[in-house]
């Protein structure tokens, strides 16, 4: 259950979605569905979800040598909590 959650996105922007609207940020598994995310982020963390926001950002090129390939595909999860709650495991 974990691995699907890939990591938290700590940025500048996702620290001000956290401090603003509560909205905490994930890059989580591409299969996953919003519901299956809302359901996953309340069971780990033991919080009210009120909306899940997603996303799959653009593939980023790579290259070593002569070869030239992509990066995998994730999805980005924008996660809204109630006001008043908040993940502070996930803040590193």
């Amino acid at each position: 259950m974990i691995e699907l959650i890939k990591n938290p996105t700590t940025t500048a922007k996702t620290d001000r979605l956290v401090n603003q609207n509560n909205q905490y940020t994930f890059d989580v598994d591409p299969k996953l569905t919003k519901p299956q995310i809302k359901a996953l982020i309340s069971k780990l963390f033991k919080v009210t979800v009120i909306s899940v926001n997603t996303h799959r950002p653009p593939r980023q090129k790579r290259r070593l040598g002569p070869t030239q390939g992509n990066r995998k595909i994730f999805k980005r999860a924008i996660v809204t909590v109630l006001p008043g709650e908040n993940l502070l495991d996930v803040r590193l």
